[in-house]
């Protein structure tokens, strides 16, 4: 596989194709060796439009969500960032790229190590990777930037609460097919406002609280 050729056919026919048209984003999306985080066995889907299965039963977001993800939040350079699913690795690079101080969560321990050692080999050992269950974790401080890379079938306030004033929170919100891809912003310490921006189906949040059910 000529693996140039498929990286920019990745930007120009899947994520360029999703409106996602940041001069800085796509420039990113062409610099991260996306092939680097994609597990041995899963090498030739590095480029496709397709999620690709991670350990743990966890899998790897598709190109073009990716790129919107990276352009709604708007990240600037030196801003804090935390990402919660480290997964391999991959977005958590981009937003290094982009200029981003990032920590991650990842609740996996076998993800976790996966991930930093991707960062690693990728040339971003700055990236803190924790091992935690965000659902339960408590920030030290608030972020310019919060990303969930995966769904919350029932929208949590805590996530919108680590926000700094001016952040921007993306979430995935919703229980079925589809969900809504948000993004909430911080204006003031109590005011926030809330963007759908498309719609998608990713897998959810682990221990995320779900919407009750009613038995009759």
């Amino acid at each position: 596989m000529d693996i140039e050729a498929a990286r920019q056919q990745m930007i120009q026919q899947q994520v360029r194709a999703w409106d996602v048209l940041d001069p800085g984003v796509l420039e990113v999306l062409g610099d991260v060796p996306r092939e680097r985080f994609v597990p041995a066995a899963f090498g030739e889907l590095a480029f496709a439009d397709a999620a690709i299965p991670l350990p743990a039963g966890q899998s790897m977001l598709a190109p073009k969500i990716h790129g919107r993800i990276l352009q709604a939040v708007e990240l600037r350079a030196g801003e804090n960032v935390l990402e919660v699913g480290a997964g391999s690795g991959y977005l958590t690079a981009c937003l290094a790229a982009l200029g981003g101080q990032v920590t991650s969560l990842e609740i996996e321990p076998e993800l976790a190590a996966l991930a930093t050692g991707n960062l690693r080999a990728a040339g971003y050992p700055g990236v803190s990777v924790i091992t935690a269950d965000a659902t339960s974790w408590q920030p030290a401080q608030r972020y310019d930037v919060v990303v969930l890379t995966a769904s919350l079938p029932e929208y949590d306030r805590r996530f919108e609460d680590w926000l700094a004033v001016g952040g921007r929170l993306f979430v995935v919100v919703g229980s079925g097919e589809p969900m809504s891809a948000t993004l909430v912003t911080r204006s003031a310490e109590r005011d926030f406002g809330r963007a759908v921006l498309f719609e998608t189906v990713i897998d959810p949040l682990t221990h995320a609280h779900r919407p009750s059910r009613f038995v009759f």
